[in-house]
C-alpha cells in the first residue's frame, strides 16, 4: 500500500497538493502526518523516511520506492491509476492545463511569501502589495481563461477535478484566509473547490490539528 508524508494541515499547502493527488488517484494509501518548525523539526525531517526528498514534505511511498514533489507525485499517480484521473483527455486542454499547472509550481512568489496558507483563520482584509496583486490578477485571469475555453458550465478549470484543480487547491485557501477580493467568476470557482468531498476531509483534519506554529500566524489582524 502507498504511504503519503505530509505535514501539518492547517499549513502545508506542499502536503495539500499530494495529499488531493494521492485522493484523487483512488488509490488505497497510509497517512502519516508530522509537525513541521518545531525545536525536532531538524532531527524528524532527517529521518530515514523523509530524508530522500532533503527533508521536505509531501514525500510518497510506493513500497521502497519514494516520490516527491507535488508535480511528480501527480504524474507518478496518473501513471499507476490508469491515466484518466488527472489531464483532460482533450489534447489543447491538456496542454493548458499542463502550463499553468507547471506555472503555480513555478510562480506567485510575492503571494506565497506574504501570505503562507493558514486555514485557521480568515483575517480582515487589508492592502495588498502590489507584487502579490499582480500575482491575484495573474492567477484569476488564468482560472478565467481555462474554464471560459475548456469548463463549459462545470464547475472546476477543465470540467472536471484534476490535476490544476489539485495545483491551485492551497491558493484558494488563502484567498480566503486572508479576505483577497477576486471577481464573482473565480468566487465561484473557489467555491466549487472548497466543497470538493477531498477538500472537505482536508479541512475537518486541519479543525482537528492543535499545532501552533507562530510563524505562519498574524495575530495582530485577530481571527
Amino acid at each position: 500500500m502507498l504511504k503519503l508524508i505530509i505535514g501539518n494541515k492547517v499549513y502545508s499547502s506542499w502536503s495539500l497538493r499530494g495529499w488531493l493527488a494521492v485522493r484523487q488517484s483512488g488509490l488505497p494509501f497510509n497517512e502519516v502526518v508530522v509537525s513541521m518548525y518545531d525545536e525536532d523539526w531538524p532531527e524528524r525531517r532527517m529521518q530515514a523516511d523523509i530524508r530522500p526528498s532533503g527533508g521536505k514534505v509531501p514525500i510518497l511511498w510506493d513500497g521502497n520506492h519514494p516520490v516527491w514533489d507535488s508535480l511528480a507525485l501527480i504524474d507518478y499517480l496518473n501513471d499507476i491509476s490508469g491515466g484518466t484521473k488527472f489531464w483532460p483527455s482533450d489534447r489543447p486542454a491538456r496542454a493548458m492545463a499542463r502550463s499553468i499547472a507547471a506555472e503555480m509550481h513555478s510562480s506567485f512568489m510575492a503571494l506565497r511569501r506574504q501570505h503562507p496558507m493558514n486555514t485557521r483563520h480568515v483575517y480582515a482584509p487589508a492592502p495588498l502589495d502590489p507584487e502579490v496583486e499582480q500575482d491575484v490578477t495573474r492567477i484569476t485571469q488564468l482560472w478565467h481563461k481555462a474554464r471560459d475555453a475548456f469548463g463549459a458550465e462545470r464547475p472546476f478549470l477543465f470540467g472536471e477535478f484534476g490535476a490544476a484543480d489539485i495545483m491551485f487547491a492551497p491558493v484558494i485557501t488563502r484567498f480566503v484566509t486572508y479576505s483577497i477580493p477576486v471577481p464573482d467568476d473565480a468566487r465561484a470557482y473557489m467555491d466549487a473547490v472548497l466543497a470538493h468531498p477531498f477538500m472537505q476531509d482536508w479541512a475537518k483534519g486541519a479543525r482537528e490539528e492543535e499545532w501552533i506554529i507562530p510563524r505562519f500566524e498574524r495575530t495582530e489582524q485577530g481571527a
